[in-house]
């Protein structure tokens, strides 16, 4: 299955809303007083939920259908 236009702006929406709720609650539920190192591991929790949705969602699809096995004649 190939992925269209469409898609993959479904796609490109749901990884950014991911982004930001995980984002808000990490934000939201860290304790204060927060240093840069905690912003640091709240975008990269974040970024690893974010493409965790795209890289699911592509294996879902078959957008990469070969991607872990390949398939013998």
């Amino acid at each position: 299955m190939q992925l269209n236009r469409q898609n993959v702006i479904v796609l490109a929406i749901a990884a950014v809303t991911v982004f930001v709720v995980v984002a808000a609650l990490l934000v939201r539920f860290l304790p204060q007083p927060r240093k840069d190192s905690d912003f640091l591991v709240i975008g990269a929790v974040a970024t690893l939920a974010a493409l965790g949705v795209v890289f699911g969602a592509l294996l879902q699809r078959g957008g990469m259908q070969d991607t872990f096995f390949k398939r013998r004649k």
